[in-house]
């Protein structure tokens, strides 16, 4: 703490009473004079603008003097302060309109000519809220502060030109406060106070007014077109969300008909297996019986060219149960999606025509086919030539070559 002389409060400072702004080239810095007037300046090397209000400094500075419900001063040293920003007068107009302001009165020094109109425009928007002063020095601030704590109304807030008269004040307050509410509050319904018509500054004050509405119209036509695209975008929303939900209804739907399709295929695939479990154990039994009946026949003492005829026979027999059981195996994957593939590419073949296909593919010849089938060799050949014309095969392109090119398309 250092003590100031000549009736000054003595000055309160810390090391984390600042706060740098490394992008705007400046570090603000706040001390305390006596118990209840914050001191503010910045440590610049030449003139900036301010970009952004310290409220959490303020409010660190308050807290840590155990004085953040009092009422204070602020003297605000301008020194190499050329300008504000945008955002930072808005802060500023909000802060002294709070209801809650914890400011007596805001007193600024060391003002720059080019700047001196911002103060004034704050000092008018501000009112009778917060008393606010412009003066030359560090003590002048201190002897404002010290006239407006005793409540004296007659403090000369402003330094003005001695030629000036109090109406001409008056309506450069006025006029600066128009100003400040439409850019700084953004304020577009105020009412203005128009001079008369023959005064020489009407055309002045009825330009912010004219400013004004072109505003207000400007903001309620932009409004407008916002809330256009809104509803367009809305509605572009609502059509993408039908179509998904249409979507979605659509995979549920497809998604449950191949569900039934594979329940359908698995219990197809179920009775096909029960039907080949009988035909193969029907085929045991008659190759069984069919073995005992040759051996039995063998053993007859009957003429040997009977006794030929009926063992070939038997034979016979035995070789095309046999080759039954071996038509009648378990279908593997790839036969089963080569006859998928089939099935689909020629609707028009029929279930028997489907399983000579597949037979013909695995390399059966025509004779095992006929004896599969029950029918003679010949109608055999009959069906494959049918087939040939059903399936729309050259005439010097074979069956077998056609099933298997499609087979190898398959896998």
């Amino acid at each position: 703490m250092s003590n100031m002389h000549n009736n000054q409060p003595p000055i309160t400072e810390k090391p984390n009473w600042m706060e740098e702004h490394p992008d705007a080239g400046y570090c603000k810095i706040i001390k305390i004079a006596g118990d209840d007037i914050l001191l503010a300046s910045i440590r610049a090397k030449s003139g900036v603008t301010l970009d952004r209000m310290d409220t959490d400094l303020m409010k660190k500075v308050l807290a840590d003097c155990d004085i953040e419900t009092k009422p204070v001063f602020l003297i605000w040293d301008m020194t190499h302060i050329s300008a504000v920003s945008y955002d930072y007068k808005k802060s500023i107009a909000r802060l002294v309109y709070n209801p809650e302001t914890i400011f007596r009165g805001i007193v600024f020094y060391n003002v720059e000519e080019n700047f001196m109109p911002t103060v004034e425009t704050f000092a008018a928007i501000a009112g009778e809220t917060v008393p606010v002063a412009c003066c030359g020095s560090y003590r002048e601030a201190l002897q404002v502060v010290e006239q407006i704590r005793q409540g004296n109304k007659s403090v000369e807030l402003f330094m003005h030109d001695d030629e000036a008269d109090d109406s001409f004040e008056k309506r450069k307050k006025d006029f600066l406060a128009a100003i400040g509410r439409i850019s700084w509050l953004n304020m577009l319904h105020q009412s203005i106070s128009l001079p008369p018509a023959d005064d020489p500054v009407y055309p002045f004050f009825k330009a912010i007014e004219n400013l004004q509405y072109d505003l207000g119209e400007t903001m309620k036509h932009d409004e407008q077109q916002i809330d256009q695209i809104k509803k367009e975008f809305e509605k572009v929303l609502t059509d993408q969300t039908i179509q998904l939900n249409a979507q979605q209804e659509l995979y549920k739907q497809l998604k449950k008909q191949l569900e039934k399709e594979k329940a359908a295929l698995t219990s197809r695939i179920a009775s096909q297996e029960m039907e080949l479990t009988r035909i193969s154990t029907a085929i045991a039994e008659k190759t069984s019986t069919l073995q005992e009946l040759l051996e039995i026949i063998r053993e007859l003492d009957i003429d040997e060219t009977q006794k030929k005829e009926m063992i070939e026979s038997c034979e016979s027999m035995i070789e095309t149960e046999m080759i039954e059981k071996k038509l009648n195996i378990e279908l593997t994957s790839t036969d089963s999606e080569f006859l998928l593939k089939l099935q689909k590419k020629h609707p028009n073949l029929n279930q028997r025509e489907l399983r000579i296909c597949l037979l013909v593919k695995l390399n059966y010849d025509t004779r095992e086919i006929a004896r599969s089938i029950g029918i003679s060799t010949r109608g055999m050949e009959s069906i494959r030539y049918r087939m040939h014309k059903k399936i729309g095969l050259s005439r010097h392109q074979s069956i077998k070559s056609y099933l298997t090119e499609l087979a190898s398309r398959t896998a």
